[in-house]
Order: C-alpha cells, then sequence, then structure tokens
C-alpha cells in the first residue's frame, strides 16, 4: 500500500492497493473472483469521510461527507456526458463477493471505474478570483502566466473562465501552479489543448447550471486520464464536489472579502482563525464538533441546491 497511512475496510472482492487524502482504491482480488473481473481493467473507488486543509488530513471526519461526494460526482458526470465521457463503469451493489461489484458495506460513496492513465496535471478552471489565484495576482498581475486587468478584488468575476493548471503533488504535499506553455512541454502541445479546452467548456456548463440554481462556482479542477485500449480522454476521479470546487451563495455574493460558501472553506477558515490554536506548523488541532456539524450542513445544502434531491447520510 502507498499513500496516507490510515485504516481501511476489507472489502469481500477487493484487495486495498492505494489512499489519498479522502479516497480509498481496490483492485479486483482475482483470487476470490476466479479470474480477471468481469468488468475488464478496472479499480474500486471508495469516498471516505476524511477531510484535509493545508495539505494534511484532519480529523474526526466529517460524516456522510463519502456519500455526498460519490453520489454529487455522479449527478454532475451525466450532465456534461454529450461534452466528455467518465471513467466510471459500475455503481451496482453485489449481491456476492465473487460478482465484484460494489461492496454493500460502502454503498453508496462507491464507484467501479475504468483503469485510466492519467495526466499528471490538475486541470483547475477559475472564473472568479480568490485563493492562490488571488495572491498571485496580487503580486504580478497575473495567475499561472494568465495576465489579468487591473483593479480586480477577492471574489472579483472574471471576463472569462481562465485554465490555471497545476503539477500533481505527492500526498502531504502541495500542487504547484504551473502555465499552460509547462503543461504542453510535459504533454505535447496537443494533449494541452485538449484538456485546455476540456476543463472550460465543462466549467461552463457547470457554472450555467449553478448559477441557475442560486449558486456560483467559484473555481474547480478536473483530472483527466486517457483509456489505454481506445486512447480516448476520459474525466476521472471526482468532480465539482465542495472538497475539489469553491460554491458561494449568489444571492450574498460580494467582491472585496471572503463569500458564504458551501464548501470546506469553512474549515479553512476556522484552522486560520485565532480560535484554533494553530499557526500552520505541526499537525493541526481536531477539529470540534460545532466545526463538523457546520461543515457536513454544508455540503449536504451544495448536493441539495445543485441536484434539487435530497440525500439520505
Amino acid at each position: 500500500m502507498s499513500g496516507l497511512n490510515v485504516t481501511t475496510a476489507d472489502l469481500p472482492g477487493w484487495k486495498h492497493t492505494y489512499s489519498g487524502k479522502v479516497r480509498d482504491l481496490y483492485v479486483p482480488d482475482t483470487e476470490t473472483l476466479g479470474g480477471a473481473h468481469p468488468l475488464g481493467d478496472v479499480v474500486l473507488v471508495v469516498a471516505s469521510d476524511r477531510v484535509s486543509a493545508f495539505d494534511y488530513v484532519l480529523s474526526p471526519g466529517i460524516p456522510g461527507k463519502g456519500k455526498v461526494l460519490t453520489q454529487l460526482s455522479l449527478w454532475w458526470f451525466d450532465q456534461f456526458s454529450d461534452i466528455v465521457g467518465n471513467h466510471v463503469v459500475s455503481t451496482e451493489v453485489s449481491s456476492s463477493p465473487t460478482d465484484g461489484l460494489v461492496p454493500a458495506e460502502v454503498d453508496g460513496r462507491a464507484m467501479i471505474c475504468r483503469r485510466l492513465e492519467m495526466f499528471p496535471v490538475e486541470c483547475v478552471v477559475r472564473g472568479y478570483l480568490t485563493g492562490s489565484g488571488l495572491v498571485e495576482y496580487t503580486a504580478d498581475g497575473t495567475v499561472c502566466g494568465v495576465p489579468l486587468p487591473e483593479g480586480l478584488e477577492d471574489g472579483s468575476r472574471l471576463e472569462a473562465p481562465i485554465f490555471t493548471p497545476a503539477a500533481k503533488a505527492e500526498v502531504g504535499e502541495h500542487d504547484e501552479n504551473i502555465t499552460y506553455e509547462q503543461v504542453a512541454e510535459r504533454l505535447g502541445m496537443a494533449a494541452a489543448e485538449i484538456l485546455r479546452d476540456l476543463t472550460v467548456q465543462v466549467y461552463g456548463r457547470a457554472e450555467e447550471i449553478a448559477r441557475n440554481r442560486g449558486v456560483i462556482l467559484a473555481d474547480t479542477k478536473f483530472e483527466f486520464g486517457s483509456d489505454p485500449e481506445t486512447g480516448q480522454i476520459l474525466l476521472g476521479d471526482e468532480v465539482l464536489t465542495p472538497d475539489s470546487s469553491r460554491f458561494w451563495d449568489l444571492k450574498l455574493w460580494k467582491p472585496g472579502g471572503a463569500q458564504a460558501s458551501f464548501d470546506k472553506q469553512y474549515i479553512r477558515d476556522w484552522l486560520a482563525s485565532p480560535e484554533s490554536g494553530w499557526n500552520r506548523t505541526g499537525e493541526p488541532p481536531a477539529l470540534p464538533a460545532e466545526v463538523i456539524v457546520t461543515t457536513q450542513e454544508r455540503y449536504i445544502e451544495a448536493y441539495t441546491r445543485l441536484t434539487g434531491q435530497v440525500i439520505e447520510l
């Protein structure tokens, strides 16, 4: 096992192989299955209730968070299936350890996915200026090499969304912002253009959907990979969740400072506050009960507002 040192579930028909900050990956247990997986070269992606901020996995987790992430990702995948395919093969629940389907223990927060050759780039797209983009803009007027107009402030809407990629980091390390030209150097111009165009196109569709539901999609990130058999570029990982995106309340949006959000910014703000007593050195403190409850409520509200559906955790 590589990645984080975390406790994972033993799932019939699957072997744990890796843990990231939030997700656990399993490969088919060929001995249990009696051979290759019936769905081909697949992995089981399980979203845990772990939560991370400032490159640390925090404790305790947010109850039900893994289910919200998975169900919201599945909903979003459907919203732009005409633009780009994705890696999801099945979410059907297993009736036998030998059928290779989703174990009942992780029903609702797991997906069987096609194994992709992932591009080593975080495809970040910004429609609003905030976060690390704001820091870079304040320093030199650009974000990832993209020049922006003068006079923008925290929360300003950009004239058009911009592609601001980042190089993927190891678990526990911080992703490094890079330029589009650096992406082209690493992947080739053809792949860089496809990833940039898909990223901006998917964001455009998602931003419109969210806005119509009273939610601002300020920025987000996507991960893409290629199908080893067909070469087709597909969306992988998760998409447009409160973990990977900034969701703001449209009615309360006002440039010039922090925005009312439906994501884990609440946790970041608490950690950065005097109340936490943490100066971003050493292990962060345990999250208090009120922070856990409020974060859970915001994740659920994001799901409900965006999908119009109720989720039971």
